[in-house]
């Protein structure tokens, strides 16, 4: 969760990042005016199909995998492989070269880890989080008062010039100069991120266990593959996007690309705290890299995990992603086509004042996109008396159960609330905080008019631009 008490000149800018580059709908549209009047989205799902579920180890291979597995962990870890293996999640393929959860499992107990991180540690949390992705937290926890002195010299030395988009004046290049409050983390805005940690160990345990075992090794990246048309459908205009971000790449032909995901230089140093001196309801080692693997996508590779701060093109607030950069983040992840639609109006002063449909089309969006097997990312918003946000915050909807009277009551999952469980909400409650939300195309393609994504960074860089110029006027 994040203020934005600070940055009332452009909502959704400085919060979630804007949606519609042309137009500005009156309040309260109507759902018949909503569907003749589409908004226009931008598309970054069409479900994967669901694979083949096996509970049985067939081969000797798998055997001889499972068994190495099982006699290096404890009790309680033990307990929970063998409920992986139950449900299906442990030979589970549906990862980006298809190997099994059990395949990249077996790689982190036998290939080299990153210095300074513990094989078993390693290998313990990826399981527990497997077993249950709900104790996925976005708080950082302390550093030990020992290492301080340590670290900031550590990170300094890993600061390079970025460039920044400064409040109070032009956009300049300049080091960070890290002190210890600076990476004294005590509200993380890495909630965008630790939500699709979550969505990636729910949906796609083999491939949460690619990244894990890649980003904890001595690499500490991993390759992913992922489909242009999931990017945009021209390929030249997928290439802008990787450009823009970015991300390290190759394209063997126009048709796929193969991307080198990574954190940041200061990752490490923060995997390697919380490997040493972790909390409870503190981030595992394995949250840590994950999170600043993907705020380091969606940021243009500007992100620091030890201020958990970012600069970057899109962006005038060096906290968080805006939702443009995380709809490109989900989709190279996941490797799909996102849609993410933008439900409230609000005005360049951050005041709530109305709604792009009614909430009954609001509910049914997120019912159907359960009904498809995919959980809903969605960005919410915590308004005052006068109904001013001061607060945004992404959670992930994965669930929900019709009540006696005919109403829904939605399973959520929070990163940022110190409960390793999940949380249920009325659509009383919720549905009228939602700002956005991230679709599956067949849910909404009826309802909007989809924007190429390369159309929307375009607005985005310029916007962000126009108000640096206008600040510094």
């Amino acid at each position: 969760m994040y203020s934005i008490s600070n940055l009332q000149n452009n909502f959704y800018h400085s919060l979630f990042g804007k949606i519609k580059a042309e137009e500005k709908k009156p309040a309260y549209v109507t759902c018949s005016a909503y569907a003749q009047n589409p908004i226009k989205s931008p598309s970054f799902t069409a479900a994967q199909p669901p694979l083949a579920l096996r509970t049985a180890l067939v081969s000797k291979e798998e055997k001889e995998k499972y068994t190495a597995i099982l006699n290096s962990l404890g009790k309680s870890e033990k307990k929970s492989i063998e409920l992986l293996l139950k449900n299906g999640r442990l030979l589970n393929t549906n990862s980006n070269d298809k190997t099994s959860t059990l395949d990249n499992l077996h790689k982190i107990l036998t290939m080299p880890r990153a210095d300074g991180l513990d094989t078993a540690k390693v290998l313990k949390e990826t399981i527990a989080i497997l077993a249950d992705p709900f104790i996925i937290t976005q708080q950082f926890g302390d550093i030990p008062e020992k290492d301080v002195k340590k670290i900031l010299e550590l990170g300094n030395k890993n600061s390079k010039p970025t460039s920044l988009i400064k409040k109070d004046g032009p956009e300049t290049a300049q080091s960070a100069v890290l002190d210890a409050n600076l990476i004294n983390v005590e509200h993380s805005g890495s909630c965008v991120a630790a939500s699709i940690e979550f969505n990636l160990a729910t949906q796609m345990p083999a491939e949460f266990a690619r990244f894990a075992e890649g980003l904890s090794s001595k690499k500490i990246a991993v390759e992913k593959n992922i489909q242009i048309k999931n990017l945009a459908n021209n390929s030249l205009d997928a290439v802008w996007l990787l450009n823009a971000f970015e991300v390290p790449y190759k394209m063997d032909d126009f048709n796929s690309a193969k991307l080198t995901l990574a954190p940041d230089k200061n990752a490490i140093i923060r995997a390697q705290i919380q490997n040493s001196n972790k909390d409870n309801l503190e981030r595992s080692l394995v949250d840590v890299l994950m999170q600043s693997t993907f705020m380091n996508v969606g940021s243009q590779q500007s992100y620091n995990s030890l201020t958990d701060s970012r600069s970057g093109k899109f962006n005038q607030n060096d906290k968080g992603l805006i939702e443009f950069e995380k709809t490109f983040t989900e989709s190279v992840v996941e490797d799909k086509n996102k849609i993410s639609v933008t439900y409230q109006i609000v005005d360049d002063n951050a005041k709530l004042t109305g709604y792009e449909t009614d909430f009954k089309t609001i509910k049914k969006h997120i019912t159907d996109s359960l009904a498809m097997g995919e959980n809903v990312i969605i960005g919410y918003t915590q308004t005052d008396a006068s109904n001013t946000i001061i607060n945004g915050h992404e959670i992930t909807i994965v669930g929900a159960k019709e009540g006696k009277d005919g109403k829904l009551t939605f399973t959520c999952n929070d990163t940022d609330d110190n409960n390793p469980k999940s949380i249920e909400y009325s659509e009383d409650y919720l549905i009228p905080k939602i700002h956005h939300a991230g679709l599956p195309q067949a849910v909404v393609e009826k309802d909007v008019e989809i924007v190429d994504n390369w159309v929307e960074g375009i607005n985005a860089y310029k916007n962000a631009k126009k108000e640096v110029a206008t600040k510094s006027a």
